[in-house]
């Protein structure tokens, strides 16, 4: 007993090291970088950013969301590099056709029309990474969500990573010990990974993502789950989707955790948040205060918007978002 004791207590310490390290890479990486990085050399960046996202959104609500989980499928694969950007080619295979990825990732036009407009007006010196990590920022704001400041001066990756893709980006059928493994991998917290699952107040999912969890869930609310049904079948589906808050769909609020708290969370995934484990209480809290949520939510996005950064001279400022120079 007392052997097994000090094994999981040496396995326990081995972890609490190794988040200890990614945290100090990740902060090490965002002291890199600026929030006034463009100022001199493309003092028009920010607002040219903010205006056409607004546009964007004004014609389709849903474009707020996908934006946001554009800048989140970046992070979560070698960091934000925008890799998750680059389309395949022949001897290229990128990230846009991974599981996670493929028939669901919305957005790419946005970001073409933005970086062409940055072209435009200060050639070669702002990233696709940055346009990401300010795009994610102003739709949050155009949804009703809090601001906060972007930390700026990522270079853009000339790789992708299709494996990496489809392994480290959470899966909708994930428990909640899965998705605390795969934050605290990112040096993200147990409260980042509850207060970045609020993203989920907008955007859809498609059925096939949310059909065992409407059949087979027990955790679910019953008339929920059977108002859902009708759209999605048991089997097949074809392109149904429904929203991840059904209450507020398009607006950036609190209401995600108050659904979690009625079992009215969409995914598994999402309902693995309040299911009777160690994050119940700080989806009680966010429901109940929506200003906690947001302050939480806005410092672990900037977290996040720091991992596996590249800065100085490595990697480079893309032309093409789609393509490498």
């Amino acid at each position: 007993m007392a052997a097994a004791f000090s094994s999981h207590r040496f396995r326990h310490s081995k972890l609490s090291v190794l988040i200890l390290a990614l945290a100090t890479v990740v902060a090490a990486a965002r002291a890199q970088l600026s929030p006034t990085f463009y100022a001199s050399s493309c003092p028009a960046a920010l607002v040219t950013i903010k205006t056409a996202v607004r546009a964007a959104v004004v014609l389709d609500r849903r474009m707020g969301g996908s934006l946001l989980r554009l800048h989140f499928h970046d992070c979560f694969v070698q960091g934000c590099d925008a890799s998750v950007l680059l389309d395949d080619t022949g001897n290229f295979t990128g990230e846009k056709s991974a599981g996670p990825n493929a028939g669901s990732l919305r957005g790419f036009g946005v970001v073409d029309t933005i970086k062409a407009l940055l072209e435009a007006l200060c050639p070669r010196t702002v990233s696709c990474a940055d346009i990401l990590a300010v795009a994610a920022r102003d739709s949050v704001v155009a949804l009703g969500g809090p601001s906060w400041t972007v930390q700026l001066g990522r270079r853009d990756s000339t790789t992708a990573s299709l494996s990496t893709a489809n392994t480290d980006l959470p899966s909708p059928a994930s428990s909640l010990s899965t998705l605390l493994a795969a934050f605290a991998r990112k040096g993200l917290s147990s409260t980042d990974m509850v207060a970045l699952s609020g993203a989920h107040t907008v955007g859809q999912a498609q059925c096939q993502n949310y059909q065992a969890r409407i059949y087979n869930d027990a955790n679910i609310n019953a008339s929920f789950a059977a108002s859902l049904r009708a759209g999605c079948p048991a089997a097949g589906g074809g392109g149904a989707s429904a929203p991840l808050d059904a209450s507020t769909p398009n607006a950036f609020d609190n209401a995600y955790y108050g659904d979690l708290v009625a079992q009215q969370g969409l995914l598994h995934s999402d309902q693995e948040l309040f299911n009777g484990g160690s994050t119940d209480g700080l989806v009680r809290s966010y429901a109940a205060t929506s200003a906690r949520f947001s302050s939480d939510f806005a410092a672990a996005m900037v977290k996040m918007g720091g991992i596996g950064v590249l800065t100085g001279s490595s990697g480079e400022v893309r032309r093409n978002c789609r393509r490498v120079n």
